[in-house]
């Protein structure tokens, strides 16, 4: 579906950039000197603009996050989003193309712009909307349906599933079965039962669009989040009502899935758009950032070989967003035995850090190889501290909201770390924790920009230990 949009998008914008320069071409008396307008819009300039323009403005548009979720948008979403999209293309391509053409009067600069935002918006505006349109009209005639699967047998369960399947003519639900849940029971008849291995071979052929997570009446919220845990993994969208998780979910957005009030716990509280800024900036800081500071990487790489037997780049297995195990790299600060007895956390005083090991602790340069990580996209610069399988499992029995952190990258650097630094027990990871949640129910752009702040100044300051 997305790339429909994409297409439509494409199409639109060749359009509404050809309709600019007919407009260019009468409103800068371009005509007086080129008597037509086929030999104006055919020159070689025209020609790579005309090429060129329309996928750049492709960018803006992913920008924007449109593309991320196209179809569940309201109405009023598209219609904003589409506005703000056209008036930065608008701009960018004023100053791209116009700021330096001779024009007959200021006023004509005005017109220009007027012209070209009025071709983007309207163009591209009616083509995301044919296809909205086109969408729903197969929704409501069951051409198109959105694969749902229910967490949860009980009364309550059985009910939400009839519900929807009532409404399906409306919002495209087909619910294709249950999965129960321990010590729950029914009195009513489920459509289905499915298990979890039925699930995950439904997943592996594409063929859920989401869960949604139905428990019976006064059930606990570790309950509600151990099963978020167990279903993390699949990648597959989780909905919930708001009620069941009182105010652990006060800050988490709603979607709109077509009226039906149900939260999305596997999306962060971030715009769309900020979720694809934040991911430019990721890779475009990451990638000046290796470049830069190669030549202390290089120092730090045979400081590290010459201090002590072992590899330079040490890797550990960290679970990450979606509870998607993934390696994370590190200068080795530690000798190469160091968890020969299993895992273990490292002490302010710990014996089995290396000398450089020390230094690098404290000023976080052992974790400057992560810049990687986030490159290939296991990791955000700015996201919860990823942990361990072996320790999350200690700390959601002390923590169960802890589940929620995996609706987003893990980061480099987090409030956590700012604000409490390196854990020595699960204790103190537990008490860390609770700044990651924090950050979760505050993401954005500027809320990653202060935290980089202070984490440069805790390098600085060789506050790292």
């Amino acid at each position: 579906m997305r790339l429909r949009y994409v297409a439509m998008d494409l199409a639109t914008s060749v359009v509404a950039f050809f309709l600019f320069n007919l407009a260019r071409y009468y409103l800068m008396d371009i005509n007086l000197r080129i008597p037509s307008f086929q030999h104006y819009i055919t020159e070689s300039k025209l020609i790579i603009e005309q090429i060129a323009i329309p996928i750049v403005m492709l960018g803006v548009y992913w920008l924007s996050g449109y593309y991320n979720k196209p179809f569940g948008k309201s109405r009023f979403q598209e219609f904003s989003q589409t506005f703000f999209s056209a008036f930065v293309n608008t701009i960018w391509i004023y100053f791209a193309l116009l700021i330096n053409d001779q024009l007959p009067s200021r006023y004509v600069s005005y017109e220009l712009m007027l012209s070209l935002w009025g071709a983007l918006f309207l163009t591209t505006y009616i083509g995301r909307l044919c296809l909205t349109a086109t969408s729903l009209w197969n929704l409501k005639r069951h051409l198109w349906s959105f694969n749902t699967v229910i967490i949860g047998d009980s009364d309550k369960a059985i009910e939400t599933a009839q519900r929807l399947s009532r409404r399906q003519t409306n919002l495209g639900y087909y619910v294709i079965g249950h999965i129960p849940i321990d010590g729950e029971t029914s009195s009513l008849r489920p459509h289905k039962i499915l298990t979890s291995q039925q699930l995950e071979t439904l997943n592996n052929d594409n063929n859920i669009d989401q869960l949604i997570i139905s428990v019976e009446e006064g059930s606990s919220e570790k309950k509600i989040l151990d099963l978020l845990y167990n279903y993390f993994p699949t990648g597959i969208p989780i909905k919930i009502k708001p009620s069941a998780l009182a105010f652990l979910t006060s800050h988490i957005r709603i979607g709109d899935i077509y009226a039906e009030p149900f939260i999305d716990l596997t999306s962060p509280t971030m715009s769309d758009a900020q979720l694809n800024v934040k991911r430019v900036i990721d890779i475009l800081f990451s990638m000046l950032a290796l470049i830069i500071l190669s030549p202390i990487m290089i120092a730090i790489a045979v400081a590290v070989k010459c201090s002590s037997k072992g590899p330079v780049i040490y890797k550990q297995e960290r679970i990450g967003y979606r509870q998607k195990p993934f390696n994370i790299l590190k200068f080795r600060s530690m000798t190469v035995d160091a968890e020969r007895n299993g895992p273990q956390l490292a002490g302010e005083d710990d014996p089995r850090i290396t000398g450089v090991g020390h230094f690098l602790r404290k000023y976080r340069l052992d974790e400057l190889p992560q810049f990687w990580n986030v490159i290939k996209g296991d990791m955000s610069l700015v996201g919860p501290r990823p942990e361990r399988e072996y320790y999350i499992r200690q700390i959601i029995e002390k923590a169960p909201h802890y589940t929620l952190v995996h609706q987003v990258k893990p980061g480099i650097t987090s409030w956590g770390m700012v604000k409490y630094g390196y854990a020595q027990k699960v204790e103190e990871m537990v008490e860390r924790c609770n700044y990651d949640l924090i950050y979760l129910s505050n993401m954005s752009v500027a809320v990653d920009f202060k935290i980089l702040l202070h984490t440069i100044s805790t390098v600085i300051l060789g506050k790292g230990k």
